[in-house]
């Protein structure tokens, strides 16, 4: 597509965008957002993060933590043309925002720096970009405290992208201070004025051989798979600019290449040219929709990208329509099959929701009150529901709290608070745990938890305490006995009398539990051996050293029983007294839940992941290449269960943010020592 917005039929793709901002975390996209908004009139002064005045990161938890921890929807419009940007958070903690809303969007801006340590997180996001069909620009943000030469830079970046890195822009240096930047594809050069758009100037000297230089080389990449431009390239021809600004924008579409623009967005510096590539290169809401094979008609189609509980407009889903009109009233059924009627279309600018009319194809709205949508969700007005567009595979748990209302009158406000939490975050998992009568959030990381805390608290109304989970451990036995267990009571009238002979015996580990009815001579009626398990079972679940028993059978051989007194109840609590004398006289012994790790990091940091493990009982048993990632491995190892409680703090902080991990049970292990005593003790000053 030309420079003037023309493409090959001569028509421009005009109509709604919808333009995700991500990158590494503390990079500035929210301040770039901040300064598109702010360029394009739809706020009056460009506000700050430190100052806690920006459109985006306006919840409470984000203002007080200084960083995004949720995804942003703001929309805006420049040169007629209508824009939702999406601030998506860069910690990987909250990077499931940024999964959601990436189906539907048309392109997304990747906003980095220079930095170094950066690089294993931008590699995170593209491959994310890369996997999802993305087609993307690079914005390389706070250019005047770069420290390397822009060639540099990509080099240093190159690693992190599957495709090259297509510098658009260099930069014109005035000393060691970048004054502004040449556009290689429109041959101009400009120099940068503070919140106002940069000026046009005359290149000559050695700004003039740099250019040329750039130049050829980003029209050698397009010629790569560009014949025609290859040919003229060899033949010394200047290919037409729009021609140029064609190939420019086919190889964007195609993912063949990742353009490289540069900037400075605190100062609105090479704001203009983002926005014009944006306008004039990426692809809109038709492409995207072929893209997820939307099949063209009259129907709606929209995807679900967040899901908001407001304090007074209730539910809102935030939709972006790939085809037909949705208004008031309109019927939008889920894949599922689940209906519901719209109940008001709103705009969006961060925090804010304001009503307006009918919505059409390739706008993002907000949907009000569709009770049954869900993020991911693919929403259509058809007769039959259109089959789900994307299935997402949610991220494995990393890290896990108990959490219990503070105040005892808020328990039952605990169940609704979770399913909104729980529906505004998808990489929130509550799970109700009966044995420890627990009930257990997990996420991504310490912040993720301490932000859902803080969310349930202030938005649904319900403070929590937390605390760590308690681990599954065990007991078991090690020595066999034979046990009698014998209750007699006589308090007039009917007495209660019940006998039985149990022989205890250890099984192998793994086995669980096993009953065994030996019973000869009907010296314990047949209907009563029920209840004798019962009684066995009810033992079993607290054990000498306070845990449920497992691995042993126990078989009822001999008994007793009495015409009038004998009971189920009796029989049952014959078969409790004698597990509960036999255990403490068969050697128990603590079991700890023992689970198979797997961590991905990169290279340089796997020896760190190595001591980790080991300092934490870990068993190493091997690690390897991850499989499509150059320069990171993958270390398995086994762990008991109580040392990854924390594991995921440690491997963020050894790999700059980007290590993770998965986990899944292997084998319950004898415990014993010190760290058995301690555990045991911990139990029993608890009970």
């Amino acid at each position: 597509m030309g420079q003037n917005g023309t493409g090959p039929n001569g028509t421009r793709n005009v109509g709604p965008r919808c333009i995700a901002l991500v990158g590494p975390f503390q990079s500035g996209k929210t301040t770039l957002l901040e300064a598109i908004l702010a360029r394009t009139g739809a706020v009056q002064r460009q506000g700050t993060v430190d100052a806690g005045t920006s459109v985006s990161d306006a919840s409470k938890e984000a203002r007080s933590h200084k960083m995004s921890v949720e995804a942003t929807f703001a929309t805006t419009n420049f040169m007629g043309d209508s824009y939702t940007f999406i601030d998506c958070p860069g910690s990987i903690e909250f990077i499931q925002d940024m999964r959601s809303v990436l189906p539907a969007v048309d392109a997304a801006v990747v906003v980095c720096e220079a930095d170094e340590k950066k690089v294993p997180q931008l590699q995170l996001i593209l491959r994310e970009l890369e996997d999802q069909n993305i087609p993307r620009f690079v914005f390389l943000n706070k250019i005047d405290k770069a420290d390397k030469r822009v060639r540099e830079t990509i080099k240093l970046l190159q690693p992190a992208s599957r495709v090259p890195l297509l510098l658009r822009q260099i930069p014109i240096w005035n000393g060691d201070i970048i004054s502004g930047f040449v556009d290689l594809a429109l041959e101009r050069a400009f120099v940068y004025k503070e919140h106002a758009p940069s000026e046009i100037i005359e290149l000559k000297g050695e700004n003039l051989d740099r250019k040329k230089e750039a130049r050829f080389t980003m029209l050698e990449t397009l010629a790569d798979h560009d014949d025609q431009l290859m040919e003229q390239l060899l033949e010394d021809i200047e290919p037409p600019r729009d021609k140029v600004f064609d190939d420019l924008a086919k190889e964007l579409r195609d993912r063949i290449v990742c353009p490289v623009l540069l900037g400075v967005a605190a100062r609105s510096n090479g704001l203009l040219r983002l926005l014009k590539a944006l306008r004039h290169e990426s692809p809109g809401a038709s492409e995207t929709s072929q893209r997820l094979g939307v099949k063209a008609g009259n129907e709606v189609m929209a995807f679900v990208l967040k899901t908001f509980h407001t304090t007074h407009g209730g539910k809102m889903s935030v939709a972006r329509l790939l085809a037909g009109q949705a208004g008031d009233g309109t019927t939008l059924a889920t894949s599922a099959g689940d209906a519901g009627r719209v109940s008001g279309v709103f705009k969006l600018m961060g925090q804010h929701f304001e009503k307006r009319g009918q919505a059409t194809a390739g706008e993002t709205v907000a949907l009000g009150k569709l009770d049954s949508a869900k993020t991911g969700d693919t929403l259509s007005s058809g007769k039959q529901p259109a089959a789900a567009l994307v299935q997402m595979k949610p991220l494995a748990p990393a890290l896990a709290i108990a959490v219990q209302a503070k105040e005892r009158k808020d328990d039952v406000k605990l169940g609704p608070a979770f399913t909104k939490l729980t529906e505004e975050d998808p990489s929130l998992t509550v799970v109700h745990k009966a044995e420890s009568h627990e009930v257990v959030i997990w996420g991504q990381g310490e912040m993720h938890l301490r932000v859902a805390a803080e969310r349930l608290a202030e938005r649904f109304m319900v403070p929590v305490s937390t605390r760590p989970p308690s681990v599954g451990y065990r007991e078991t036995i090690r020595k066999p006995i034979t046990q009698r267990g014998r209750h007699k009571k006589q308090s007039g009238g009917h007495g209660q009398f019940g006998d039985v002979v149990l022989e205890i015996k250890p099984l192998p580990r793994g086995s669980g539990f096993k009953f065994e009815d030996r019973i000869t001579g009907g010296v314990v009626p047949r209907n009563y051996i029920p209840a004798v398990e019962e009684g066995v079972i009810d033992a079993l679940k607290h054990g000498p050293l306070g845990f449920p028993v497992v691995d042993m059978s126990v078989a009822l051989i001999d008994g007793s029983y009495h015409t009038v007194d004998s009971s189920d109840q009796a029989f049952r609590t014959a078969g409790r007294i004698g597990i509960v004398e036999a255990l403490p006289q068969c050697q128990p012994v603590l079991l700890e839940p023992i689970h198979e790790v797997e961590i991905v990091c990169p290279s340089e940091a796997t020896a760190k992941m190595n001591a980790i493990l080991s300092g934490r009982r870990g068993q190493i048993l091997g690690f390897d290449t991850r499989e499509g990632w150059d320069g990171w491995d993958t270390v398995r190892a086994q762990m008991p269960e109580a040392e990854i409680g924390d594991l995921i703090i440690e491997v963020r902080s050894a790999t700059a943010g980007v290590g993770s991990f998965t986990f899944k049970f292997d084998h319950m292990a004898e415990l014993t020592g010190r760290t058995a005593d301690q555990i045991i003790a911990a139990r029993r000053a608890a009970e």
